[in-house]
């Protein structure tokens, strides 16, 4: 599968991408396994851990990783399928302030990460080489099917690297 360009996706989400390897379905079956091992051998106290005030615990973190990744492969079957309706936004910082995921099990939602994973990448495999060039509307910019896959294993990667560097 060929990189995305840069016409394929916003500018916030070239840092993403620029993180992930040439072969992305590769990189996010290797993350199904490998992030949910990376949160497992962290220590269990920085759980409830969050580096600064008004940052969000490893728990919250981990809320919005799943949440993200729900919202961005919804867009990928929404956009592989044609279906021309505009997607909305959606900020990141309400649907975690909203959520219940400071009362969540960690355990738990490390599990849910790697479930909803593997769930996802029957989609990610599934898909044509011809609906990986689809275009549609998501937060008012235009973005391919290609670079969504790009966008969700680089955002993994991303927030892995904060947690080594900010929650460790």
């Amino acid at each position: 599968m060929n990189r995305p360009q840069p016409d394929e996706h916003a500018p916030f989400y070239k840092g993403y991408i620029e993180t992930v390897a040439d072969d992305v379905i590769d990189e996010l079956e290797t993350q199904a396994h490998a992030f949910p091992d990376f949160l497992k051998a962290l220590p269990p106290e920085k759980a409830d851990y969050a580096y600064a005030e008004e940052k969000w615990t490893l728990k919250e973190l981990l809320g919005h990783i799943i949440d993200t990744e729900r919202i961005m492969t919804y867009r990928i079957l929404c956009i592989s399928r044609q279906d021309p309706t505009p997607l909305p936004g959606f900020d990141e910082n309400e649907y975690v302030k909203k959520s219940s995921y400071l009362n969540q099990d960690f355990g738990k939602l490390i599990e849910e990460f790697g479930v909803l994973r593997r769930a996802n990448l029957y989609l990610f495999r599934s898909l044509q080489e011809s609906e990986l060039s689809y275009r549609g509307m998501a937060n008012n910019c235009t973005v391919s099917v290609r670079a969504l896959l790009f966008i969700i294993a680089g955002h993994v990667n991303h927030h892995r690297r904060i947690i080594t560097e900010r929650y460790l």
